[in-house]
C-alpha cells in the first residue's frame, strides 16, 4: 500500500469541492474524490486533471447519507491507498421552500445530505485519526449555518445541526491533536450554478465581489497548517463587499 497521506473530499463537485481537492493534492497528499454515483463521470475527469498536473487523485463515487457506503468507503482508503489526513466535508443540499409548502421528504433529504452524511463522515475518519493522534476534519458551513432565512427551513435546519456537530466533535476530539473546523461560507460563490443564474457575475468577478472557489480552498489549507498553539475552529468568509 502507498503510504501517502489522503485527503477525502466528499462533494467534490465542479467548484468549492473540486478546487479544495486540487489544493491539497498540490500539498503533496492523494485527492480521494467523492461524489454520489450518478456524477461518476464528472469525478473521474476531476481526477484525470489532477493527475495531468502532476499530482494523485482517485475518484471514488458515494452516496455519503449510506452508512454502509460511508464505512466501506474509509476502509477501501485506509487499506488500499494511504491514511486520511484531511477529511472535507462540503456538500451543500441548499434549497428554497415556503413553509406550508416544504414536504417531509424535502425537510428530511435535506438533512440527510447536509447534516447526516457529515456525521457519517466525521465519525468514520475520527475512528482513525484517533490512533494516530492526528488529522484534521473541516465542515463546510453557510450564512444559514447561523440564521434561517425566509424559505430556508430545511436548509438552515441542516446546517445549524452541522455547526453543533462540528463544535461537539473540536471539543472532543482536539485534545487529542485532532484539528476539527467549520467554515461559514458568507455569499454567492464562482459556481457553474451562480454563474448560469446570476447575471453579472462576470463584474462580480472583476471586483473580486465574488468567492472565488481557490480562495476558499486556501483557506482550507491554512486551517490544515495552523500550529496547534493557535487553531482556529469557526472561520467565516466573504467578499469585501459584502454586507453582514
Amino acid at each position: 500500500m502507498n503510504e501517502t497521506k489522503c485527503c477525502l473530499v466528499i462533494g467534490a463537485g465542479d467548484d468549492t469541492g473540486g478546487a479544495v481537492a486540487r489544493a491539497f493534492a498540490a500539498e503533496g497528499m492523494t485527492a480521494i474524490l467523492c461524489r454520489r454515483p450518478r456524477h461518476k463521470d464528472k469525478l473521474e475527469a476531476l481526477a484525470a486533471s489532477i493527475r495531468a498536473d502532476g499530482h494523485q487523485a482517485h475518484a471514488m463515487p458515494v452516496d455519503a447519507r449510506d452508512e454502509e457506503a460511508m464505512i466501506a468507503l474509509v476502509e477501501q482508503i485506509e487499506t488500499t491507498i494511504g491514511p486520511i489526513e484531511v477529511a472535507v466535508f462540503n456538500i451543500g443540499a441548499n434549497v428554497r421552500f415556503p413553509i406550508t409548502k416544504t414536504t417531509a421528504r424535502v425537510y428530511r433529504k435535506v438533512w440527510e445530505m447536509a447534516s447526516f452524511a457529515g456525521f457519517l463522515m466525521g465519525r468514520e475518519v475520527a475512528a482513525r485519526m484517533e490512533p494516530r493522534q492526528r488529522g484534521t476534519i473541516i465542515f463546510t458551513g453557510a450564512t444559514a449555518s447561523m440564521r434561517g432565512a425566509s424559505g430556508f427551513s430545511a436548509f438552515a435546519g441542516a446546517k445549524a445541526a452541522l455547526r453543533a456537530l462540528a463544535q461537539s466533535m473540536a471539543r472532543e476530539l482536539g485534545p487529542k491533536n485532532i484539528h476539527v473546523a467549520h467554515t461559514i461560507i458568507d455569499g454567492a460563490i464562482d459556481s457553474n450554478f451562480i454563474r448560469d443564474n446570476v447575471p453579472g457575475v462576470d463584474d462580480l468577478r472583476t471586483e473580486d465581489a465574488i468567492l472565488d472557489p481557490k480562495a476558499i480552498a486556501a483557506a482550507y489549507v491554512m486551517l490544515h497548517n495552523q500550529p496547534r498553539s493557535a487553531w482556529t475552529h469557526e472561520l467565516d468568509l466573504r467578499p469585501w463587499k459584502e454586507t453582514w
